[in-house]
């Protein structure tokens, strides 16, 4: 049994966290940080594999963690049962995406100029955005109830916004008020 099972055995879990990984899969428009509030009410509410800490944690350490940002699947599908679980999140998740962009792409780009593609592809926009809002909210939510904490979002926010600074120096901002308990 890994940690992260809830006492369950793994090959128990495994099917469950593959299959899921699979229908996420095709929600990833964006990118697949676009699928972390799904996956973690599924991991987390639903099934009670990981604590919310633990959640966040594995996403946290992905993202910091130089590569692709597809890297979390595999930190929270290890958390939850070991390398077989790593292994079965992120086959769930590669699969459908890469063989629908190799077939899409391939039908979109020789139709790219027709009014349907255009009108899918501008649609695409505010989902991406809504998707992208949900991750940041629940990713930054464990933090919300310091102050400092919302300082440190809400410039962010404003910086990535208004300027076009580095977005390795709010990182590294975020970083010090972490190092400092700050939040």
């Amino acid at each position: 049994m890994a940690p992260g099972t809830g006492g369950r055995p793994v090959i128990d879990t495994l099917p469950w966290l593959f299959l899921h990984c699979l229908t996420l899969s095709l929600l990833a428009i964006g990118g697949a940080v676009a699928t972390v509030p799904e996956l973690h009410r599924h991991v987390v509410i639903e099934h009670g594999w990981l604590s919310d800490a633990d959640f966040t944690g594995s996403v946290a350490l992905a993202q910091a963690a130089p590569g692709p940002n597809l890297l979390f699947v595999a930190v929270v599908g290890y958390n939850v049962a070991g390398l077989a679980g790593a292994l079965a999140a992120m086959s769930g998740m590669l699969l459908p995406s890469t063989v629908l962009t190799l077939v899409v792409s391939r039908w979109g780009s020789r139709r790219r100029d027709t009014r349907g593609v255009r009108a899918f592809v501008a649609g695409l926009a505010p989902v991406t955005l809504g998707l992208v809002l949900a991750t940041g909210w629940l990713l930054a939510r464990p933090t919300l109830q310091q102050p400092a904490a919302w300082l440190l979002v809400l410039g962010t926010v404003l910086l990535a916004w208004r300027t076009k600074l580095n977005p390795l120096w709010p990182i590294a901002a975020g970083a010090l008020a972490g190092a400092l308990g700050w939040v």
